[in-house]
This record gives C-alpha cells, structure tokens and sequence, in this order.
C-alpha cells in the first residue's frame, strides 16, 4: 500500500489553513469532544481553520455506536462513556498518542473509506520512520504489527463526519498500560491482542513520534 494516495490518488486540499496543535495536559474525553464539536462547527462556517490536535486523555474506555453489551469485559477500575465516533470499544490513556484529525472533506474527496485508508497510511508511514514495521489489514480498521503473539493492534481509528467536515480520529500506543485492554473486547477483535511501540522494545519519545507525524502528513493531505 505504499504510495497508493500519493500523485493523482493524493487527497488535496484547496484550503491551505491548518492549525496543528499539540496540548500537554491530559484532557477529559468528554471535554475534548466538546472541543473538537465546537471546532467542527466553526469549520463548516469557515469561522476556523482545520486542526490536527495531539493530545492524551486521563484513562477510559469509549463505546463507539457500533459497540454491544459483551465487548465490556471488566470496567470496574476504568470509567465507560458512550461517544458518536464510528467503530466498537476502544481504550485511552496515558501513555497513547491521540490524534483528532478535523478537515473539511469538502476541499478534497467525499470518500469515507478511502479518507480511512489513508488514516492508516498516514501512521503505518510514520510508524515505519522508527523502524516498525506496520501495517494494515483488509476489514480490520486500524493498524497492525506482527509480534510474538500473532497480529497485534498497535493503532486504532474511529471517525466521525458532520457536512463533510471530519472529527475523532487515531491513537497509537506508545507507552500505554496495555493491562487496560484486559477489560475489554478492543474495537469487538477478541481474537487480538494490543501492544505498544513500548512493548515492541522501541523506545520513542511522544515529541519524536508528534514530529514524524508532522512530517509524513502532507504526503498524504
């Protein structure tokens, strides 16, 4: 899949404007959809920029509108709050890189699936800049690493998309406690496992990782 969205495939951006802001408190889930709800609406009036917002979230696990009963498997220690994004159950915490993605796919392709896809691209490339060797897997939204435990999650992705301005996004395991992810059925894969750059014996700093992210975006947007 390498290069696949880049030359005629590349999803452009008529618009120019992009704040890319990185936020080193840990901020409440609820309070950072609130955030990036407000944002969206003043996207889609053309009353702000698109934004990439870095951050981390206190621990906790998100229902997504697709999630049911048995992907919850033990929450007793780790607060559960139901959001609108796309896809199941997922975890954040400390430890794992959030990155809300707002853009006005009006500027480039209304295509959902394809603006996925290159969701994933976007961290299998930067993944790679650090040696790990990532990858995506068809009807398995998110991204993938090989370890000695089989396929492991490594990165997921969960959208949201109001008047073709996008919210939500991805997060990617850094130093996660991966522990978390014994509590439930992470996006409804129980057959999975989830690890980190951490875990994987590569020790990466957020700031690094924030910069190679950075750096890879615009060969995809």
């Amino acid at each position: 899949m390498n290069n696949l969205y880049m030359n005629n495939n590349k999803i452009i951006n008529k618009n120019n404007s992009l704040e890319w802001k990185i936020t080193k408190n840990k901020i409440p889930y609820l309070d950072a959809v609130r955030i990036m709800e407000n944002r969206v609406k003043n996207i889609q009036y053309n009353t702000s920029s698109e934004c990439i917002w870095l951050l981390e979230h206190p621990s906790v696990y998100t229902c997504g509108t697709s999630t049911i009963n048995t992907d919850i498997l033990n929450s007793a220690s780790i607060p559960v709050v139901e959001t609108k994004r796309g896809g199941k159950v997922t975890f954040h915490g400390p430890g794992q890189r959030v990155v809300y993605v707002m853009l006005n796919l009006n500027f480039r392709k209304k295509d959902i699936k394809l603006y996925v896809r290159v969701l994933e691209e976007w961290c299998i490339t930067t993944l790679k800049k650090f040696g790990i060797d990532a990858f995506s897997v068809k009807d398995r939204t998110g991204i993938w690493v090989n370890t000695n435990y089989g396929e492991s999650k490594i990165g997921a992705i969960g959208v949201r998309v109001s008047r073709w301005v996008t919210y939500h996004g991805i997060s990617v395991n850094i130093n996660t406690n991966l522990s978390a992810y014994e509590g439930i059925n992470a996006c409804g894969l129980e057959d999975f496992s989830a690890t980190s750059t951490q875990a994987m014996g590569y020790k990466i700093k957020m700031s690094d990782f924030d910069q190679k992210l950075k750096e890879t975006f615009f060969n995809f947007f």
